[in-house]
């Protein structure tokens, strides 16, 4: 036999070589092993990262402006019943379709029907039913001066306070536009609205939760 064969056969029946061979292949495996819990791991965190997202986005809605509007109050049953109360109880209408002369949410709101509907359910007030007689109610505000729960008044149709809103803070109102739109949040700062607007009224209840906080 050659020599070079007979030193390889050697080499292969020496028990260091075995050993080595042994050694070789647990550290292979638990190399691999070390990948396979590597991808698992990255696998379960993946898993569980999905999840809590998934959990957070069910419990999330889109309502952009509505929604953070709300989330800015004090709920209706803790409240005291200014005119605060008022404004939240509005809100709770968006999305709400407009119908002239409509007064209810199955029937639908136009403008001075969502205002009087929302101050009997939230102060048990009853209010005018036009526009017109609602600017006559409470007293005058400067728009400088305005807060949240004021009535504000617009010219829509050619004449003085043929519109009516909630003023909700932030140079915003909510109220029910027109025929085939919804109840909405709008911006008092749109050319539209800044170029109708006419004025401002605050109502009593508002007036009495100045004076509690006075005394207070």
């Amino acid at each position: 036999m050659p020599p070079h064969l007979l030193n390889r056969l050697a080499l292969t029946n020496s028990p260091n070589f075995w050993r080595g061979v042994k050694s070789l292949l647990v550290v292979t495996t638990v190399v691999l092993a070390g990948c396979a819990n590597t991808a698992q791991n990255q696998y379960a965190q993946s898993a569980s990262g999905n999840a809590t997202r998934d959990a957070y986005l069910s419990h999330t809605r889109s309502d952009p402006l509505g929604a953070y509007l709300a989330a800015t109050k004090y709920p209706t049953n803790t409240a005291p019943k200014t005119t605060k109360t008022l404004a939240t109880t509005a809100l709770n209408f968006l999305g709400i379709k407009y119908r002239f002369g409509g007064e209810t949410p199955n029937t639908g709101f136009d403008c001075s029907g969502l205002v009087s509907y929302a101050a009997e359910k939230s102060l048990g007030l009853k209010l005018p039913r036009t526009s017109a007689e609602m600017a006559r109610e409470g007293k005058s505000v400067k728009t400088s001066e305005l807060k949240k729960g004021d009535l504000v008044f617009f010219n829509t149709r050619g004449h003085r306070n043929s519109h009516v809103g909630i003023y909700l803070g932030d140079k915003k109102f909510v109220h029910a536009p027109r025929s085939g739109s919804v109840v909405r949040v709008e911006s008092m700062d749109i050319a539209y609205w800044k170029k109708r607007y006419n004025g401002a009224r605050r109502l009593a209840a508002n007036n009495a939760s100045d004076a509690l906080a006075v005394a207070n």
